[in-house]
């Protein structure tokens, strides 16, 4: 018998090509899990091929590093048939493990194939050398090659369907997996190699014309290694070429969720926006033509809001509205939708049970506005004016119940404030009637219709005139003359309360020039400041430019301001009072008493006179506590020196209880009625002759 030996270092090589063929089987199958459409068949043959290879290159090096002490070939027919077989084999392999599941039974059976292939491949290997006399098997090392090759296929096979799926450490998991699999392999070839025998005399009949001569294994191991480099290479740049493409498809999904987020969303509070609530009232609507109920729209407006923003700037506003959101957005159900739709104006959709319930949601809404909000080191008070609409009854669409709702808001608005209103029918008309009323302020500057009227203001005791207070009217095309009341709520709420009472200031100071020229050297000129007028940045400036444009001396300007407005923000009102103190303008308090006065923050504020409310003058000779009122704020005005007027004087008995009390100056319908400037002259002779008549 003729006994063989083995090239060590060739055996070595033989296992690391077996682990990196395994490895490059292992990454295929990755390939083709992820791979879609005409891609599975490209990674399936290209696979195919390599993994074939080189689990062939692995056996033909196995083959070459074994020696006899004759010289040996190998036949080039079948030679190339173990090669097809190997490749065959693999590909079997990656196909059986590409389909969606691997039940026990079906690896078996594939186990058995593949193991029965590459069994194939090796002794198809080795009746290449075509020795003379046949080769002897050993039928034990046999059957275990056969066994070894059926199951070091079975886990093969396993390893490459588990490990499929870039999992957390794939690679890392994959060298150890290929490790085991090439040890498989390499183990199957030299058992099948240990259980060859060639009897003593034998030759080999594939020498002279097969595969033979020095070099031939490193023909071998070079082109196998690149075909497995090119293989290995490939898959894993695709790889990276896949996980960049998911990249840049995660990064656009994100992009179009932060798109759609933008689309459908307010920015500063992320509540929805008007295009996201009117999907939701369209759903809402469906729902209830297929499956009945009712639900409720309920447009929200903010009371007081514009001051806060002007006063504190819009970082402070943003913050408020996002408290708000944050605030109404905590007590809703999850079927409720709560949006952002402008400014400070919300719009929230409830479904109800019963058409009742929408009361009991409008309260809870008022109440939750209505608590003070801490931003920004501030604490802040709004109220919230609520306009309700119920459907199916009022309104077909999302754009008549929006609408409807609006007008129900400017009802519960100019009720008042802080409540709600159910919509009706008739409002519908209030409200056209007020945007058209919108429309024509925002003209009434350009076209020159505002007028100021005078109402005189006299010496208590002498009951000489001392100056005016300058009242706004608006001469309007088709209404006539229209108070303030009428528009003033509007114009604060457009902010057009700013130019309108720019050009009062300039108007009253203008018409106070002209009578200081005429000779009334100790008359002063008093203009109210709205709450938004007086929060504004740039109201000192603006009144030293006029007081600069006329020429008329800071303290012939008293600006009347209410209690309200001066103790909202008592520190902020402090400093720009005393801007305007320093500057030499009169300041006056008006409608001292219908406030919230702290007397910390009043003996502090630079006023010089305190005005008090018509609504106690009104009725001081029928209510003995309008009188003690009077009496205390007399009492308080003078004990910190501040001058005491009395507003809305219209009897004897009035202007007598109000002088004996120790007023410093009246005006009221009995001494005056607000009249333009070219009659202010001639109702004030009058006045005189009648005194002196009655004198």
């Amino acid at each position: 018998m003729l006994i063989g030996s083995y090239s060590s270092s060739l055996v070595l090589i033989s296992l690391c090509v077996a682990i990196l063929a395994s490895y490059t089987a292992l990454d295929l199958t990755g390939r083709i899990a992820t791979a879609k459409g005409r891609a599975v068949y490209l990674w399936m043959g290209g696979g195919a091929f390599a993994m074939g290879i080189g689990v062939w290159s692995m056996h033909f090096i196995g083959m070459l590093a074994f020696s006899l002490p004759i010289e040996l070939g190998y036949d080039v027919t079948l030679t190339a048939l173990s090669l097809l077989i190997a490749v065959a084999s693999a590909g079997f392999a990656l196909w059986l493990v590409s389909q969606p599941e691997l039940p026990m039974l079906q690896l078996g059976f594939g186990a058995l194939i593949m193991g029965t292939g590459i069994a194939c491949m090796h002794y198809m290997g080795m009746a290449a050398l075509r020795m003379q006399p046949g080769i002897d098997y050993d039928p034990t090392l046999f059957g275990a090659s056969l066994a070894i090759a059926v199951g070091a296929s079975a886990a093969a096979l396993w390893i490459a369907f588990r490990l499929r799926q870039h999992t957390p450490y794939v690679r890392q998991v994959r060298g150890v997996a290929a490790v085991v699999m090439g040890i498989a392999i390499v183990g199957m070839h030299y058992t099948g190699m240990a259980a060859a025998n060639f009897p003593a005399g034998s030759f080999c009949g594939a020498l002279a014309t097969g595969l033979a001569g020095d070099g031939l294994d490193y023909v071998v191991l070079i082109t196998t290694l690149a075909v497995l480099a090119v293989a290995l290479l490939t898959s894993v740049l695709d790889a990276r070429l896949e996980a960049r493409t998911a990249e840049l498809a995660r990064s656009l999904t994100l992009a179009n969720q932060e798109l759609t987020q933008l689309a459908l969303h307010d920015t500063l509070t992320g509540l929805p926006n008007r295009t996201l609530l009117a999907d939701r009232i369209d759903q809402a609507i469906g729902r209830v033509a297929e499956q009945g109920g009712c639900f409720a729209l309920m447009f929200i407006d903010l009371d007081g809001f514009k001051p806060v923003n002007d006063a504190f700037g819009h970082h402070v506003g943003d913050l408020l509205l996002k408290a708000v959101a944050q605030r109404l957005r905590g007590h809703l159900h999850s079927q409720d939708t709560l949006a952002r739709i402008g400014g400070d104006e919300f719009v929230l959709l409830v479904e109800l049970d019963e058409p009742d319930d929408a009361m009991g949601v409008a309260v809870k809404q008022v109440n939750l506005v209505s608590r003070p909000f801490r931003v920004a080191e501030h604490d802040l008070q709004l109220s919230a004016s609520l306009g309700i609409v119920l459907y199916p009854g009022n309104g077909a669409d999302q754009h008549e119940l929006l609408r409807n709702a609006d007008a129900a808001m400017y009802h519960a608005k100019s009720a008042g404030k802080n409540g709600y209103s159910f919509f009706d029918a008739s409002m519908n008309t209030n409200a056209r009637q007020q945007l058209q009323l919108l429309q024509d302020l925002r003209t009434a500057l350009e076209q020159d219709q505002f007028r100021l009227h005078y109402q005189p203001k006299f010496d208590a005791v002498q009951r000489h005139p001392i100056g005016a207070e300058a009242l706004l009217r608006w001469e309007h095309p088709q209404h006539g003359l229209m108070l303030p009341d009428r528009f003033i709520g509007l114009a604060e709420k457009t902010g057009l309360i700013i130019p309108i009472g720019e050009w009062v200031l300039n108007e009253a100071c203008r018409q106070m020039r002209e009578w200081l020229d005429q000779g009334h050297e100790g008359w002063r000129i008093a203009v109210n400041l709205s709450a938004i007028q007086f929060c504004h940045a740039g109201l000192v400036d603006n009144v030293a430019q006029v007081l600069d444009q006329h020429g008329l001396p800071a303290n012939r300007l008293t600006l009347e301001i209410t209690e309200t407005t001066a103790m909202r923000d008592a520190d902020a009102s402090l400093h720009v009072l005393r801007r305007l103190s320093e500057m030499g303008v009169d300041l006056s308090i008006d409608d001292f008493g219908t406030g919230y006065s702290s007397l910390m923050y009043l003996k502090r504020l630079p006023a010089n006179e305190l005005k008090i409310d018509r609504g106690f003058v009104r009725d001081l000779e029928q209510d003995s506590d309008d009188a003690a009122i009077v009496s205390a704020i007399v009492a308080l005005g003078q004990a910190l020196g501040l001058r005491i007027v009395a507003e809305g004087v219209e009897t004897d008995r009035q202007q007598d209880f109000l002088t004996r009390l120790g007023c410093d100056s009246l005006q009221g319908y009995l001494l005056g009625q607000p009249v333009p400037a070219e009659q202010f002259m001639k109702g004030l002779e009058a006045l005189r002759a009648r005194q002196e008549q009655a004198g």
